[in-house]
Parts: structure tokens; C-alpha cells; sequence
């Protein structure tokens, strides 16, 4: 539709983006301009609204098709398991991807998404940090006529909730039940580790996925407590706000000082860069197997650590997520998806969780060695109706893998 028009807006901005096509396995690059989309450029909003609509008129060709991807980073284990899985769904239906990495900094979210519109996109898919951003990124869709759905997050707030249902461009979201994420990995803790001392520490203050996972590691604390008044778990004052690898080094060190008795430790944002950071600062005082590690969003070294007791558990396997977003923005977009006034198009994406190395060794094979779903799979996403979206997302296990490839 506007691909041209991207691609001259994008080469015109401060920070260059390379277009590339191809597929080399899981690092596919896909047909993508990559970079950060961080400056302005001089294309009306009219112009590209107007451009957008017109190309709704007709029957829109794949190659066409331009979506942005608004994402925290595509450097560490999820970001970059995220863009393999998005990249070989661009290839395979040659789709042009642009990605903006913005950090999770409320100002880069907006500002990305601003400039992403302006480059002329046809819709985005985002992983915005707090619900806030998404009041300024419905508003810049919604005048740039550029469908939008969410990765990785769902809106909690009533009042951008009703934004959102009002627009003609907020497509939907794909999100995980990130309370029972908390909960679980707090029971596996708790009850399968002996976990009794929990420090923890969290990401970016005010985000909707930390403070869901957040309940429901309170919840399992709680619950724990209630039913075992002789055995009592506690869980420690949160360090909030630790989303870098250097605070969140500083944190944990902050905690093993004041808490000696402390032997777990909840990293709530994640496995990357707090991961690391909470990792390092455990290795760099010499007790490396000393504390119980939880987290969610599985590493590139998930079984090495797990065999050298690094981490005690984790939840992840998730990184197909935004592929669901994207087939709700692309469809949208091909007219093939026509989303109802009275609601919006919703995805619960499942959990896996690994606490032992045979876990990993299953995922391993069916998750690292190779995608999730294949050419012919992405195919059939981008045939089938939304409840058949809604169903093959709902059904990913490492048994359902194992079924459908058939190793």
C-alpha cells in the first residue's frame, strides 16, 4: 500500500535503516527495515491517512504491506527470539517489517510510534510499557489511519480501555495471564524449592505486566502463610524500578547485604538485562547456587544455568506472542478480519515453565532448534478466521509441537 513511501521517509531519517530480505532459519531478518525510528520527518498526516484509505479500496497485495514493530529491543534473548519469529512470518508472506526499539521509555514508545506513522506504515504492533503510552499511540493511529494491536500487554485502565474500543484502528491484543504467571512460579518457589526468605526485584514502575506477575507471587506468598501459620514464607520490601542490568546489580547487591538470611530471589521484569544483572551481582559475591532464581522469559543459556544452579525456574517459551498480533494487524489490513464496535480482538497466549534441566531438553528441541510454527502454518494463520487464531495460540505446548512436526 505505502511501501514505497516508507521506504523514502525511513532512509530519510537521522537514524538509518537497512532493508533486507531473505531467511537464514531462526535469525531470519525477514523483508525489514531495522533501526530506531526516533526523529520526525516531514510527511503530512493527511498525506498518509489519505494514502492508507485509498489503498483500503482495493484488494491489497502482500508485498504492499508495511508494519512497524515497536519493541523494547531485539538484542537480548526474548527481543531477538520475538523478531526471528516475526521475520519468518514477514518472509513468508512477504510482508515489509520496521522495527523501532524504544528501550520501554514512555517518551521513545510515543515518539516511535509517531514517526512510525509517519514513515507510512499500514498498521503496528507494539509492546508498549505503561497503559498511558497507549492513549497517545491510539490517538496517532486513529489520525494517521494505522491499525495497532498490542504484544505482550493488555489495557487495565477503564478510561484508555474505552479509547481504545471507540477507535477504528486499535485492532486488539495477545497477552498471557500474568497473574497465574506470578502464582505459579511463586508455588514452584515456595512448595517444590523450600524457598523461605524472597527478595525481588521489578522493572519499570507502573507496568501492567510487572504488576500483575507481582500478584501473584503475593498471592502464592499468602496463600503459603495462611495454610502453614508454623512454616512462614517472607517476602522482602520490592526494589522497584530495576529494569537495567546496573540497577538491577545494585539492587540485588542492595539485598543480599541487608537480607543475609535471604535464600531466593524473584526477578519479576524478566530475562534480560535485570536477569543479567541480578546474575552477576549473585556470581560477583561468590554464591552462585546459594539462592533460589525465578524469572520469567527463558535465556539463550536457560539449560546451562539451570544445570549450574544459577536459576531455580522459569516461565517463558512465549516468544510467538507478537506473531499473533501481527496476524490480527495483517488481516485487518488485507480485510479479512473486521473487528466489532462492542469489543476487540483478544489472545491469551500460554506459559511454559521449565525448573529442571529434562524440562528444558523438551523445549529445547522444539523451541530453540527451530520455530514454532513453520511456512505452512503461518500460511494457514493468515487464511484462517480470528477463532482460529484465537485457538492455535490457546493450544502451543511442547507436546503440540511435537505433534505437528512430527520429530
Amino acid at each position: 500500500m505505502k511501501k514505497v513511501l516508507a521506504f523514502v521517509l525511513a532512509m530519510g531519517m537521522a537514524v538509518s535503516l537497512t532493508a533486507c530480505g531473505g531467511s537464514n532459519g531462526n535469525g531470519a531478518t525477514g523483508n525489514e527495515a531495522t533501526g530506531n525510528v526516533n526523529e520526525s520527518t516531514e510527511n503530512s498526516q493527511e498525506e498518509a491517512s489519505s494514502s492508507n484509505d485509498e489503498g483500503k479500496e482495493e484488494e491489497v497485495k502482500d508485498s504492499d504491506i508495511t508494519i512497524g514493530v515497536s519493541i523494547w529491543g531485539t538484542s537480548d534473548s526474548l527481543g531477538s527470539s520475538c523478531k526471528a519469529m516475526l521475520d519468518a512470518a514477514a518472509d513468508t508472506l512477504g510482508v515489509t517489517l520496521i522495527y523501532d526499539e524504544q528501550e520501554h521509555v514512555s517518551e521513545q514508545v510515543v515518539a516511535g510510534v509517531e514517526n512510525l506513522c509517519a514513515a507510512g506504515v499500514d498498521g503496528i504492533v507494539i509492546c508498549n510499557s505503561a497503559d498511558s503510552e497507549m492513549a497517545s499511540v491510539i490517538k496517532t493511529c486513529d489520525e494517521y489511519g494505522v491499525y495497532v494491536s498490542q504484544f505482550f500487554r493488555v489495557i487495565s485502565d477503564e478510561e484508555i480501555a474505552a479509547q481504545a474500543l471507540a477507535s477504528s484502528y486499535y485492532v486488539g491484543c495477545t497477552h498471557e495471564a500474568e497473574v497465574d504467571n506470578g502464582y505459579n512460579l511463586g508455588k514452584i518457589l515456595i512448595e517444590e524449592k523450600g524457598a523461605r526468605h524472597i527478595g525481588w526485584t521489578a522493572w519499570r514502575v507502573g507496568d501492567t505486566t510487572s504488576l500483575a506477575r507481582q500478584e501473584g507471587y503475593q498471592k502464592a506468598v499468602e496463600e503459603w502463610n495462611n495454610e502453614n501459620p508454623d512454616d512462614q514464607v517472607e517476602l522482602y520490601p520490592l526494589a522497584d524500578d530495576k529494569y537495567t542490568s546496573e540497577e538491577a546489580r545494585a539492587a540485588v547487591e542492595g539485598l543480599i547485604d541487608t537480607y543475609p538470611e535471604m535464600d531466593a530471589i524473584i526477578v519479576v521484569g524478566g530475562g534480560g538485562m535485570a536477569l543479567d544483572g541480578t546474575l552477576a551481582a549473585i556470581d560477583g559475591r561468590g554464591k552462585t547456587g546459594d539462592y533460589y532464581v525465578v524469572s520469567t522469559d527463558f535465556t539463550a543459556t536457560l539449560g546451562e544455568q539451570l544445570a549450574n544452579n544459577e536459576l531455580a525456574a522459569m516461565s517463558g517459551g512465549h516468544y510467538a506472542d507478537p506473531l499473533f498480533s501481527f496476524m490480527m494487524v495483517y488481516n485487518t489490513i488485507k480485510g479479512n478480519y473486521t473487528r466489532s464496535e462492542s469489543s476487540y480482538y483478544e489472545v491469551m497466549f500460554p506459559y511454559l515453565y521449565v525448573a529442571s534441566t529434562d524440562d528444558y531438553a523438551a523445549y529445547e528441541k522444539y523451541f530453540v532448534d527451530e520455530l514454532p510454527y513453520n511456512e505452512e502454518e503461518i500460511k494457514a494463520m493468515a487464511d484462517g478466521s480470528f477463532e482460529e487464531l484465537q485457538k492455535t495460540a490457546a493450544t502451543l505446548s511442547i507436546n503440540d509441537v511435537t505433534e505437528r512436526h512430527g520429530k
